[in-house]
């Protein structure tokens, strides 16, 4: 282990000084790899420093102790730096070992983000639509970048489904827990006799593809086109804009037709089948490897239901973890950092336990 960390440091190091080099400068596409690599191991090195120091300063007060000379003051005052340095080096051993762990390679990509109304009818689409304005304020909170790529609305204020584009630092990594099924428990504004409604709504949670990583063969789309419905300027239902792209393959359909020009819904559509073709590979081999791991805790499976909104309690309750945060208003309001951040913890640990 020491080993590792010792050659660690010294690549750090050696990327410090290139990225000192005028040559290295000069040439862009090195630079940018350079910046990148040193980006990734900088914190990596931080915990190995600190764990460095910690360790000095256990060794110092342990010896402290030693040479206390029996004084009561001087014991105490030895024992109490022990045990708060003990505490803090445990805590950055493991934070060590959690940098250590084998990166994700698509955390930090941008992500496509897709909600659905599942069960429930009309309150189903409204839950959609809310579920979908919590992610985008909780982006806008974290600095991302979020456009809507297209939209399918309900007639009620609700929507069918939603497509959004999250761009920034962190994204997937911050949001990739998010797949699954959003079950809501709460009266519908459409309800007249009071009783409680469960309603339901899919997330998915794609990164971002290049086009390099997933290729798509002319001969394998059709491509349709149609007026676009909805908000929009002038252009709407009298020019065919939105795009409909079918992948004859797989099966999988995407419309665009929240951009204002036929190019830029079939860029935003050939964006999210990428994606889609992406996730489904993916998908494929995780059930493929989740039969053979039974310590797995979940699927993963977009079906499965992850997390309840009851509305009457004042609770959101994550079905993993599990947690319950009795501040629903705040969670639907875009502070979703009050359940995700225990269900990234909650994987950190697995895949701890797992190394």
């Amino acid at each position: 282990m020491d080993d590792k960390l010792r050659a660690i440091e010294e690549r750090f190091e050696h990327l410090a000084a290139e990225l000192a080099d005028p040559e290295l400068i000069a040439d862009r596409a090195r630079y940018q790899e350079a910046t990148r690599a040193y980006s990734e191991i900088e914190p990596v090195v931080e915990a190995i420093r600190e764990r460095r120091r910690l360790g000095e300063e256990l060794v110092s007060a342990k010896a402290m102790l030693a040479e206390s000379g029996g004084e009561p003051e001087m014991q105490e005052l030895a024992r109490e730096e022990i045990s708060g340095l003990d505490s803090a080096l445990e805590e950055v051993e493991e934070k060590l070992h959690l940098l250590m762990l084998p990166k994700d390679p698509n955390d930090d990509k941008n992500v496509i983000l897709e909600v659905r109304a599942g069960t429930g009818g009309d309150e189903a689409t409204l839950f959609a639509a809310e579920l979908l304005r919590a992610y985008l304020r909780y982006a806008e909170a974290r600095g991302w970048k979020a456009r809507v790529m297209s939209t399918s609305e309900s007639g009620i204020g609700g929507i069918k489904e939603g497509i959004v584009e999250v761009a920034g630092k962190g994204a997937y990594s911050r949001l990739k827990h998010e797949s699954g099924i959003h079950r809501v428990q709460r009266v519908p504004q459409t309800e007249s006799s009071g009783r409680i409604h469960t309603s339901a709504a899919s997330v998915a949670v794609m990164p971002e593809v290049e086009e390099v990583d997933v290729k798509i063969e002319d001969k394998d789309i059709r491509i349709d086109l149609f007026c676009s419905s909805g908000p929009g300027g002038q252009s709407v239902n009298t020019t065919q804009s939105a795009v409909r792209i079918t992948h004859l393959p797989s099966g999988i359909v995407v419309s665009c037709q929240d951009e204002k020009s036929q190019h830029a819904n079939r860029a935003s559509a050939m964006k999210v089948l990428r994606a889609r073709l992406h996730e489904q590979a993916e998908r494929e081999q995780h059930e493929a490897l989740a039969a053979d791991r039974k310590s797995m805790v979940g699927s993963g499976d977009r079906s499965e239901k992850i997390r309840t909104y009851n509305f009457p309690q004042d609770r959101v309750t994550d079905h993993r973890v599990p947690v319950t945060v009795h501040r629903i208003d705040d969670v639907m309001a875009g502070e979703l950092d009050l359940v995700i951040e225990p269900v990234i913890e909650h994987f950190q640990a697995e895949r701890l336990k797992e190394a």
